[in-house]
């Protein structure tokens, strides 16, 4: 593919970022085939979208041809009380997570950085929902570095309450619980035996900062990376007071916003 397909192929994934959106494949020139492609594309986007990077998706790799990065852009970004975001088929999607957030500059360089380099440059942890929304139609079986491409059905990351470094980083299991209130008090509740999909949960960060920065990308103070979901895709309803808690790790209170 050519620089001009790669910018045409972002054009087109970035018009669907749009709430409703379950679209087919990109004209055929422009459907990614390779892992570089995608990546390529992801490039793309980035110099597309008006806003910065602020954070990364990541998880070790599945595969060779399964690599698990993708960019998560500053207007996607929350804190606070409320969290903003699109409906997928009329619902909340969330993966309940934890982010680990930069506190200083990781430079590009052909040389890999230590964990002790990585775990030094880390600033703050945090429980984290990465907010999902997926793009390609339900029937529309999407080839791996499309969905990559796509950055992985990311539309967004809410960055919850700070946690402690050393509970974050062994953190590879804890039950999760996700409470919404009815109207009159009534209660939903769903459970989960809470595991990460990795040994732990900083080690994809580790792997997605060398693996990067070897490809010419460098990574600034505030970034935050979320390293995959303790419960898989969870669904919600919207404008309904939600707690969240990760057992022995920390808890929140939410409200979800339909963002059109």
């Amino acid at each position: 593919m050519t620089l001009e397909k790669f910018t045409n192929a972002a054009q087109q994934f970035l018009a669907r970022r749009v709430s409703g959106t379950k679209a087919y494949s990109l004209a055929e020139a422009l459907i990614p085939r390779s892992i570089d492609e995608a990546l390529s594309i992801q490039q793309a986007i980035i110099k597309l979208r008006p806003d910065n990077v602020t954070g990364w998706k990541c998880l070790l790799p599945l595969a060779e041809d399964k690599l698990i990065i993708a960019p998560i852009f500053s207007e996607t970004m929350q804190e606070g009380e409320q969290c903003w975001l699109m409906q997928d088929n009329s619902k909340v999607r969330i993966e309940p997570e934890i982010a680990f957030v930069l506190s200083q500059d990781l430079p590009a360089r052909d040389e890999d950085y230590s964990e002790a380099e990585i775990n030094a440059a880390i600033g703050s942890c945090h429980m984290a929902l990465e907010l999902i929304q997926s793009r390609f139609a339900d029937d529309y079986d999407a080839t791996f570095p499309e969905r990559l491409a796509d950055c992985l059905v990311n539309q967004g990351l809410f960055l919850g309450p700070t946690i402690d470094k050393s509970v974050a980083f062994s953190a590879d299991k804890f039950q999760v619980s996700i409470k919404q209130y009815e109207e009159g008090g009534e209660l939903n509740e769903q459970i989960f035996n809470g595991v990460h999909p990795n040994p732990l949960p900083q080690l994809p960060v580790y792997w997605a900062i060398n693996f990067m920065t070897k490809r010419g990308t460098s990574f600034k103070k505030g970034e935050a990376f979320t390293t995959g979901s303790y419960a898989g895709v969870v669904e919600l309803d919207f404008d309904k007071n939600t707690d969240i808690d990760y057992a022995g790790v920390g808890s929140f209170k939410v409200v979800f916003k339909e963002l059109f």
